[in-house]
């Protein structure tokens, strides 16, 4: 067939990663010709991918969302044209990644089908439309890819469709007025369609998305970008398994896992991405683990780089480093002359030379040290990891707390020789891995949803300054809390290569919330996404156990003290209840619009509970009165 692709593209920043012209020169095979239209800027670099094989591109301004890009598209090319020159034309977009397997098993099976139009996936009839409220969402063919051949493609039925297509001024118009319509409107003039994936085959309405573990086991030739970003509770509520849809393609298919990471790396918020991924490993620590260390093959070399400014406590910390089984440089950092000469003294028994530097200043610690002092080793390519340690002593939060604290990082980063071992090969098997830390400390400490603490305006600043485009988590960042980790020096050369003063950094003793070293804290895990790499957080199993048990009795605790078990109703009810829309933060009128909120449906949970017979009475014209309410605003609005 004679073909041509009508590729809707939009980026926030206007890069084009490489899954998308990788993508188009897949579908090359099959179609003749490609336009690319673009609902967004695009840069010079990624326009010339495109034109570089072979697309046309197009960029428009962003109204009419990807409806009326595809309709400028069309036009570009006109109605009369497009049925002379073209046996069918294809809409697709931005949104999925492909070919997980061949378009060419795509287009062979679907050549066989006796049909007017096509697609590769189907969403099941929803009633009521959760857009609406009421009425019936079609099934329907879905947008990300629709093929239409040349019978349709010709008629006027098709050219008025889009002719008097009126202007989509939202999502919600997008999905009614054209994605839950056009299969519906076709097939009523007497078109028959097909589907590739076909919804009968799978257990829920939206297989490409809920079940897409078993579309890819059934080789579906793409995966749908929106599930690495959709909210983790609801992928949680649908147990939707992302983890083990990645490791079926990394088994099954040979399409680079490399092009998704570039692009999620860059677009999804850290948080949001480490928990649809889940991207915690827990790292046995009492024997070489096959699936990591059978990868290691050479020699890594290692760096270790700590600051030490209680000399007192290196003893304890070089009892963590000794774990590590390879040979590595040392390099230290401290505050003054004399314990400079302490920690000589000290390292002179390990029998390998060590690197003992002075710091120009005493402002910053350990995050100064490590990117002033040791800047040197940080713009190099000398070593393949780094672990970064310091003499963690956070006397001013008591010994109790801050002895776990400690604990936790350093078990975590250097549990046992097996442990180390384990993680480098980790790094190894996955070399998209720039950092590894542990996660978030929650015993002893009030972070949970507050961990951001008066870092998050000074941090969106710095990444502006530092050209980072990875979107900052909402409440609480993926981070390196207590600044202590393994990377690889690439993920971090932003903040090596960037010229800091020893000025910049509070002095002593004002090191607080606000301040550049707590901001470095939180940037790091950015900095090491824009730079394309993934970031994970590591346990041991007894830390693991110990931070579960104790995170899992807080959690419950606060659900217990609702009237449900619901997470999601519980999350939304709260929210409501505190936060106001449109500052983002806790306003009073919030609060009591959401006490009223929180308190009728509280109080017709319980009698639905209690009293279910008088609550069904009632909810019938409950319901109704709803339906009626939400048909008269989406009326009134249209």
């Amino acid at each position: 067939m004679r073909r041509i692709a009508f590729y809707l593209f939009y980026d926030e920043n206007g890069e084009v990663d490489d899954y998308i012209p990788v993508k188009l020169s897949a579908l090359q095979e099959f179609v003749k010709d490609i336009i690319v239209i673009s609902n967004s800027k695009m840069t010079a670099a990624g326009r010339a991918k495109l034109e570089g094989i072979g697309a046309k591109v197009i960029c428009r301004e962003n109204v009419g969302f990807d409806v009326w890009g595809y309709k400028e598209g069309i036009e570009s090319v006109g109605y009369d044209r497009l049925a002379k020159d073209y046996d069918e034309a294809i809409l697709l977009n931005y949104t999925f990644f492909a070919p997980i397997f061949p378009f060419s098993e795509l287009f062979d099976e679907m050549s066989e089908r006796e049909c007017d139009f096509w697609g590769i996936s189907e969403h099941d009839e929803m009633v009521p439309n959760p857009f609406t409220g009421v009425g019936v969402l079609p099934r329907h063919i879905q947008s990300h890819f629709i093929a239409v051949r040349k019978k349709m493609l010709g008629s006027l039925e098709f050219k008025k469709y889009w002719q008097d297509m009126p202007m989509i001024k939202s999502y919600t118009d997008s999905v009614l007025r054209h994605e839950s319509r056009f299969t519906n409107h076709f097939e009523s003039m007497g078109f028959v369609s097909s589907v590739y994936i076909n919804n009968d085959d799978y257990p829920s309405a939206y297989p490409t998305f809920i079940d897409v573990k078993q579309t890819i086991e059934n080789r579906s030739p793409i995966l749908k970008r929106r599930l690495f970003f959709h909210d983790p509770m609801w992928l949680d509520i649908n147990c939707v398994d992302l983890r083990g849809t990645i490791e079926t393609i990394e088994k099954t298919s040979d399409y680079d896992l490399a092009l998704i990471n570039q692009n999620i790396n860059r677009t999804v918020k850290p948080r949001v991405l480490y928990t649809n991924l889940e991207q915690l490993r827990i790292v046995p620590d009492n024997y070489l683990s096959p699936e990591y260390t059978d990868i290691i093959s050479n020699e890594p070399k290692i760096a270790v780089i700590a600051h030490v400014f209680y000399s007192d406590m290196w003893e304890e910390i070089y009892d963590y480093i000794k774990n590590i089984p390879y040979k590595y440089d040392l390099y230290i950092s401290t505050s003054s002359d004399e314990d400079a000469d302490i920690l000589k003294e000290k390292t002179e028994s390990i029998g390998s030379p060590v690197d003992i530097r002075v710091v120009e200043e005493n402002r910053g610690r350990d995050m100064s040290s490590l990117f002033i002092t040791f800047k040197d080793i940080g713009v190099s390519d000398k070593y393949d990891y780094v672990c970064r340690v310091h003499s963690k002593k956070s006397p001013q939060n008591g010994f109790s707390r801050a002895d776990s604290f400690k604990k936790h990082l350093y078990q975590n980063l250097l549990g046992s020789p097996e442990y180390i071992s384990n993680l480098i090969g980790l790094m190894n098997k996955n070399s998209d891995i720039g950092l590894v830390f542990p996660p978030l400390v929650h015993i002893g400490y009030p972070t949970m949803g507050h961990a951001w603490f008066a870092n998050y305006a000074p941090t969106a600043a710095l990444c502006k300054k530092l050209g980072i485009e990875v979107p900052l988590d909402d409440d609480t960042p993926v981070a390196a809390f207590g600044t202590m980790f393994w990377f690889r020096p690439a993920a971090l050369r932003p903040l090596f290569e960037h010229n800091w003063k020893w000025t910049e950094f509070n002095a002593e003793p004002a090191h607080v919330d606000g301040g550049l070293s707590h901001v470095l804290e939180r940037i790091i895990s950015y900095v090491s996404k824009n730079e394309g790499f993934s970031v994970y957080s590591v346990m041991t199993p007894k830390q693991a156990e110990k931070n579960y048990t104790k995170l899992e009795f807080k959690h419950q605790k606060i659900m217990s003290t609702l009237p449900n078990g619901d997470v999601n109703w519980q999350y939304t009810s709260l929210r409501d209840l505190f936060i106001d829309a449109k500052t983002g933060r806790p306003e009073f009128n919030a609060v009591l619009s959401g006490c009223t909120k929180l308190l009728f449906s509280s109080f017709r949970r319980t009698l639905w509970e209690k009293y279910p017979r008088v609550s069904k009475l009632m909810y019938g014209p409950y319901r109704l009165t709803k339906k009626i309410y939400k048909l008269a605003k989406f009326k009134k609005k249209n």
